[in-house]
């Protein structure tokens, strides 16, 4: 509360109007009465004049006597200075005080004696001349037994009358104690007056200062959805738009920011997960191929050796061989179109194809090695022309892989069926094969690069672990569906394409 603003603007105020209350008192103190009297002998000086001009009418015949005595009683009236004109021979012309003799006798001493040698009229006046000119003089006078101070003009007119004025100036000291008290009993109710407006005023400012204080505390947090909405248009108020515009600018930059760092994650995340396959990828190639070159490498050297003469097993050397290159040679096939695939290099033939002849083609050329496994391959009857728009060639390699796979896994009743479904906008292919279903835990792995559910078995009929890789490559850039289910006596694996016209 100490550090309120309308505190201190109120501090601020009051010690303002008394700073000015103690000013003008000093003044007052130190310089009324000198002004006061400064002020009463100009007034002098100027009566004198106003006098002489009344004569000079007077002897001229443009007033009256009685005009004259009128002129001189209003001067008395307004200025409070009473004046006694005399002729030549002491007649009284005019006289506005009452006591006429004893000011007569005052004057008599003041004339040409006491005065003018810088005496005393009695013991206990203090005489001193304040206007000196050739046709009168201004004394100031102290009553030290009356404890007052008076002025006197003495002098003569133009016109040879002699011209006496006076004026008590006394409790001039009062007066300035008693307007210092004034200035006080007004100062003090000025200074309540002015705290309570103060305060009010405060208020009035603190407020947006207060909002101000809260929207820049909101902003620290981060938090930009408030805005100072005082339509001022003071210096607050140009305040409170520079901080609405901070903070936009503020909220669009952490955005952005946002964004960046967001985009640097991803990246972050894509260099990892590249750097992962790329390890995993060196790691599974190195495994696959060790194998046949260690068959082709050991088979080689026993030909180069002699280890037979007989020519059926040197045969049976150069068939191992000759295997095993065609499946490290189908194997570095299978990594290539995958990797063409998987980084978008290798572009889709998009072309509206009859779907029932390729799947009959695919068919027959895998009907030998289901026979030489004693599988049986049903197709439910699809129309004989199902049109779809794809990559003939790229979806033909999805049916040889799904087939193959079902032929090596076929188990059991030895049967795999292959059904097409015609639906509204797509085809659904499903090739199905009877045998052990694969564990729930491995479904989502089998899609991934050199993963074997089974790796004996895989290895066993030569199977990489890439031509699933290769399904989900071809799928996800037709951007299509696909997956695997599995059933109580097999597995099906399926695709869908389009079919609209």
């Amino acid at each position: 509360m100490r550090h309120s603003i309308r505190l201190k603007i109120s501090f601020m105020i009051l010690a303002s109007i008394l700073c000015v209350v103690a000013a003008v008192i000093a003044m007052n103190t130190l310089f009324l009465d000198k002004f006061y009297m400064r002020d009463k002998e100009r007034a002098f000086s100027s009566t004198y004049q106003v006098v002489n001009t009344y004569l000079e009418n007077y002897n001229g015949g443009s007033i009256t006597s009685e005009q004259l005595s009128q002129g001189l009683e209003s001067i008395t009236r307004t200025k409070g200075i009473s004046i006694m004109l005399l002729n030549s021979d002491w007649s009284i012309v005019y006289a506005s005080m009452r006591d006429v003799e004893e000011f007569m006798n005052r004057l008599r001493v003041s004339l040409f004696t006491k005065i003018l040698s810088g005496q005393v009229f009695e013991e206990n006046e203090d005489i001193m001349p304040v206007i000196i000119t050739d046709n009168y003089t201004v004394y100031e006078i102290y009553n030290n037994k009356m404890n007052d101070t008076y002025l006197e003009l003495v002098g003569n007119t133009t016109d040879g009358k002699v011209l006496y004025m006076t004026q008590s100036v006394k409790s001039i000291q009062d007066n300035v104690d008693i307007s210092n008290r004034f200035i006080i009993y007004v100062g003090i109710i000025i200074a309540v007056i002015a705290t309570f407006v103060a305060f009010a005023m405060g208020n009035v400012i603190a407020k947006p200062v207060k909002e101000l204080s809260r929207i820049a505390e909101r902003m620290s947090e981060l938090d930009f959805n408030v805005a100072y909405e005082r339509n001022d248009k003071s210096e607050i108020g140009i305040l409170g738009n520079s901080m609405n515009k901070l903070s936009a600018k503020l909220e669009s930059t952490i955005s952005e920011l946002k964004s960046a760092n967001v985009e640097l994650l991803k990246d972050i995340e894509t260099k990892e997960q590249m750097d992962e396959m790329r390890k995993e990828f060196l790691s599974n190639v190195s495994h696959e191929l060790k194998t046949p070159i260690a068959l082709i490498q050991g088979y080689a050297e026993g030909l180069k050796e002699g280890i037979s003469d007989d020519p059926e097993n040197m045969e049976f050397y150069c068939d191992v061989i000759i295997d095993e290159a065609a499946r490290m040679n189908g194997m570095v096939k299978q990594l290539l179109s995958l990797n063409q695939m998987e980084f978008g290099s290798g572009q889709l033939d998009i072309e509206r194809f009859n779907l029932t002849e390729v799947i009959d083609g695919v068919i027959v050329r895998n009907k030998l090695p289901a026979q030489q496994q004693e599988i049986t391959i049903i197709v439910d009857a699809p129309p004989a022309q199902v049109w779809v728009w794809a990559d003939e060639y790229k979806i033909e390699e999805v049916l040889t892989n799904y087939l193959t796979n079902a032929i090596h896994y076929c188990e059991g009743e030895k049967k795999i069926e292959i059904a097409v479904t015609v639906q509204e906008k797509t085809v659904r292919v499903s090739v199905f094969n009877t045998g052990s279903p694969i564990p729930p835990d491995e479904l989502s792995n089998i899609w991934v690069k050199f993963y074997k559910v089974d790796k004996a078995r895989t290895r066993e009929y030569g199977g990489s672990g890439i031509g699933l890789s290769i399904v989900k490559a071809v799928m996800e850039q037709h951007n299509q569906k696909y997956g695997v289910l599995n059933r109580e006596n097999g597995v099906e694996f399926w695709f869908e394409l389009d079919a609209q016209a």
